[in-house]
């Protein structure tokens, strides 16, 4: 556990040191998307999601 949150915390940092506030929206839309297809794969809407990309 603590690794993922040093990850968080060094993309934190460079976001606030470089001010890339744009690449926050793209880190929170993938890792969104990611849980999506991690919590679907097992269930029967998995086609339906699958379908959409």
């Amino acid at each position: 556990m603590p690794s993922r949150f040093s990850i968080i915390a060094e993309v934190w940092a460079f976001m606030r040191e470089r001010k890339k506030w744009w690449l926050g929206p793209i880190f929170t839309t993938l890792i969104l998307l990611g849980m999506l297809v991690a919590m679907t794969q097992g269930s029967s809407v998995a086609p339906f999601i699958y379908a959409l990309f």
